[in-house]
């Protein structure tokens, strides 16, 4: 088992990108961080004053240290991808990748090619490292070169705003994006004919909502995709959906008195008050939307885990959903990212913290006091050591086996 503690050690460490650069390392005391960030981030620990940016350079890792840190300023980090002892770090102000091996770290961002600084998604398409950005498309990286190309609404894509990536195991690729989701067949990026668009319209409803988050290919080697108007599956040719009129997400009634965001998205804006009237979500003043799937994985059984706004976690057995809430030991009911570890473990990442699912029921979970650098998980990967990384706002928490 993983644990803080004894068995599992906390190395958390950040870079700061914010106004153009990397930040230097930090060295806290070696005891676990507490409190509150004093810009009013809830969930965030205190951090020392970050010495001046840089965009590129060698930092200093103290091991014997139980906390390091490295920051990304007041910034996102969105993803997470660990390729050969290389961490790749997406953030809202660039893509950060750091060498474990030599502690030496470079920012990536519209000064290097990119056409968007917000970074959604961080992997590998067609052997290159691959951003999905924020307004921006697609971009693959020559790291010989160190030259971007970009792949954009001309090239076929759907929506500048790239939510995920993924390639199926018969090779076609799958991009989520704002406006509907792409399958490029074969993964010939290069050739337009190849890239087809799935959206609401041209599915007939099969795509429950245009903006798609998350895609994960399945067991038998379906597409599922996770929406703002619920879960959708493509297989055979065929798309079938499911909202919570289907089960998905618990209601409102089980997590109205543990919502932690209390500001009405619709109040906010058009779409988001366009999209709670078409939901039948009149009467909820609070950040709630259980149609609203953010957080897409699949489990060691094949099983489908979708993780909702506010609506907490629900498990698809390929028969019907069930769905978990702080009342069964989920530590936020805003659940932001999920990730399958190298073991076959879950990880859910909330917006209160860190736990993994075990043995039927929801390990104790981590926060700022076990080593996180926020309560608020927006990211998570895992290297072949078995450690796991974990994005917040502000920073990365290095998550390592104990011996």
């Amino acid at each position: 088992m993983i644990r803080i503690g004894s068995g599992f050690c906390a190395l958390a460490w950040f870079w700061a990108a914010a106004a153009g650069g990397v930040r230097a390392a930090e060295t806290s005391a070696t005891r676990p961080l507490t409190g509150l960030n004093t810009g009013g981030q809830a969930g965030a620990a205190v951090h020392p004053a970050p010495t001046p940016p840089a965009r590129e350079g060698k930092v200093k890792v103290d091991q014997a240290a139980k906390f390091v840190h490295f920051r990304v300023g007041n910034k996102n980090v969105k993803s997470l991808y660990i390729d050969q002892g290389v961490v790749w770090v997406g953030t809202s102000s660039g893509v950060v990748r750091y060498n474990t091996k030599d502690d030496s770290f470079k920012l990536f961002d519209t000064k290097d090619g990119l056409l968007s600084n917000g970074m959604f998604y961080v992997g590998r398409v067609k052997g290159k490292i691959a951003v999905g950005t924020y307004g921006g498309g697609l971009s693959l990286l020559d790291e010989k070169s160190g030259q971007w190309k970009t792949y954009n609404i001309p090239e076929g894509l759907g929506d500048a705003f790239v939510y995920g990536v993924i390639t199926a195991r018969n090779g076609d690729i799958w991009i989520a994006t704002w406006s509907g989701v792409n399958r490029v067949r074969g993964g010939h990026l290069d050739d337009r004919s190849k890239w087809d668009l799935y959206t609401v319209e041209n599915t007939k409803g099969g795509l429950p909502n245009d903006w798609v988050y998350g895609l994960v290919e399945g067991r038998n080697g379906e597409i599922w995709l996770a929406t703002e108007g619920g879960m959708a599956r493509f297989a055979n040719n065929r798309w079938e959906n499911w909202n919570h009129a289907r089960g998905l997400g618990a209601s409102y009634e089980r997590v109205k008195k543990d919502i932690a965001f209390k500001t009405d998205p619709s109040k906010q804006s058009v779409h988001h008050a366009k999209q709670k009237e078409e939901m039948g979500l009149g009467d909820v003043d609070v950040a709630y939307n259980p149609n609203y799937v953010v957080a897409l994985a699949t489990d060691a059984n094949g099983q489908v885990w979708a993780g909702t706004w506010g609506g907490g976690l629900s498990r698809f057995d390929g028969k019907r959903w069930q769905s978990y809430t702080t009342a069964e030991g989920l530590p936020g009911n805003h659940v932001f990212s999920l990730h399958r570890d190298l073991d076959g473990k879950l990880w859910i990442g909330t917006n209160n913290g860190l736990t993994w699912w075990q043995n039927g029921k929801f390990a104790k979970g981590l926060t700022v006091a076990d080593g996180l650098f926020a309560n608020n998980v927006f990211a998570m990967s895992s290297s072949p050591d078995g450690a796991l990384w974990v994005g917040s706002y502000g920073g990365v928490a290095h998550l390592r086996r104990g011996k």
